[in-house]
């Protein structure tokens, strides 16, 4: 069994949590554990970093924690004496399972697990080496991404079955919703009554400014709005599709901008 390095001059477990973070602490060649409790803030965090570099003279000290991303990772990274060992956590949850089965008599916490097995598996743990700054802000932006475009689908799902409730015509009109040009259309005809009310040469103006000039298209397009039928003309219906299609697009008009910037 391969154990921690010996040039670390101590050993920590840390459970992070939202608020706080508890941690256990075993100097190297003591048989003692301590126990802790740092708050998460960036004052905290600092003070109780620096204390390990006080009273361990600025040699190295190793963390093992459930996290290989996020704030008190970010927090930690800066002290160059410090070395993260991220521990999955399948990893941690199989270990707490056979730890448990072992008849200990009291449940031992998470802060101690991730030091034990620090210290017992380490061959299994690397030590976090951050990629560098531009590949870590690509890595960033990407994942930011597709968290926007997984709420643009949410969007327009909900924006379809909205519209169809009361002005499925808008949705054969247009080949994608998710587009600016068709949540300004929204924006400026939110009913079929009122679209049908708009003069021909302002919805031929409106098409061409977006981009959408073919007489053909367009053609198609006023012909379709004049001849529809609307589902329903009960305003009880109607009007509360109205406000929340309104809602609907607002945002996602919104989340478009956010999408192309990140493009």
């Amino acid at each position: 069994m391969k154990q921690i390095p010996d040039h670390f001059a101590a050993c920590i477990g840390l459970d992070w949590a939202d608020k706080k973070h508890d941690f256990c602490l075993q100097p190297t060649g003591i048989n003692d554990y301590e126990f802790g409790q740092v708050s998460h803030t960036p004052e905290s965090i600092n003070q109780w970093a620096l204390s390990l570099q006080a009273r361990f003279q600025n040699q190295p000290v190793a963390i093992c924690l459930e996290l290989a991303a996020g704030p008190i990772v970010y927090a930690l990274l800066k002290y160059h004496f410090i070395t993260l060992f991220p521990i999955s956590p399948k990893a941690l949850a199989k270990y707490r399972q056979a730890f448990n089965q072992s008849g200990a008599k009291d449940d031992p916490t998470d802060a101690f697990l991730q030091l034990d097995y620090l210290l017992k598996y380490s061959e299994a743990l690397k030590p976090l080496s951050p990629d560098s700054k531009a590949t870590r802000i690509l890595q960033r932006l990407v994942e930011d991404r597709r968290r926007f475009v997984a709420d643009r689908v949410r969007l327009t799902n909900r924006l379809t079955a909205t519209l169809k409730a009361y002005y499925p015509q808008v949705l054969q009109w247009f080949e994608d919703i998710d587009t600016q040009q068709f949540c300004d259309f929204i924006k400026r005809w939110p009913t079929l009554k009122q679209a049908q009310c708009a003069r021909s040469a302002t919805l031929i103006q409106f098409f061409k400014a977006h981009g959408s000039g073919r007489p053909a298209l367009m053609e198609k397009r006023l012909k379709a709005i004049r001849r529809a039928l609307p589902l329903t003309e009960d305003e009880g219906v109607i009007i509360p599709h109205e406000k929340q299609v309104t809602a609907l697009v607002a945002q996602l008009s919104n989340l478009l901008t956010i999408i192309q910037s990140y493009d």
